[in-house]
């Protein structure tokens, strides 16, 4: 009954411009990522520009947050609201590390099955986007959202077997010589797996919703 009634009272759609902007600093983020990843002189600029988008993405982050607390009737259940755009959040943060990591360990030359994540994770960031707005009329896009939700799991697992092979490419090289670079490699590996979980996060996040929605 409450159900129902929700239905027919004005809701706060603020809330899907707020997840857009969000998504869309991501996708910023997730390609200056990958710029970074290309190695070379340029690497601390692009260092630089992911933590710019990281930091634009905590405020937004802020936003919603405030938005929640503060708006009579949300979209989908508060709860749902922060579990998703603290998920997006982890995103950026966690590539926010991988940049970290880059400027402190002083690299500027990565592996190629680095790059090959990059470029998969800026397909996650692209499919996040495109979820996004179709959140605002559920019921007509479940397929839709379900197919892109299905899509970030399989990017998901394909980061994980790159993680790997990248791995143990990277023991095999440097097993006879200098352990440190081992060390950083494997480091910038976790990072990158990392945000690639925290997009099968928001994946979940958004099926958690749809179910609960239909």
């Amino acid at each position: 009954m409450l159900r129902w009634f929700r239905a027919f009272l004005p809701k706060e759609e603020r809330f899907f411009d707020l997840f857009a902007r969000h998504a869309q600093t991501v996708e910023q983020g997730a390609l200056a990522l990958q710029d970074m990843l290309r190695g070379g002189d340029e690497t601390p600029v692009f260092c630089q520009r992911v933590n710019q988008f990281e930091n634009d993405a905590d405020g937004i982050t802020r936003e919603v947050l405030t938005a929640v607390r503060r708006t009579f009737i949300t979209p989908f259940d508060r709860g749902d609201i922060k579990n998703l755009i603290t998920a997006m959040d982890d995103a950026i943060d966690q590539m926010q590390q991988t940049a970290k990591a880059v400027v402190l360990f002083e690299v500027r030359t990565f592996e190629p099955p680095m790059r090959e994540i990059a470029t998969l994770l800026v397909e996650c960031a692209n499919l996040v986007s495109r979820a996004l707005p179709l959140m605002q009329a559920i019921g007509n896009n479940v397929a839709m959202l379900t197919a892109i939700t299905e899509e970030i799991g399989k990017l998901e697992g394909r980061i994980d077997d790159l993680h790997d092979i990248g791995l143990k490419e990277l023991f095999l090289k440097h097993r006879n010589g200098n352990s440190m670079d081992f060390i950083v490699g494997a480091e910038i590996y976790k990072h990158l797996e990392k945000v690639s979980d925290r997009f099968d996060d928001v994946a979940n996040e958004i099926n958690s919703i749809v179910i609960e929605q239909v």
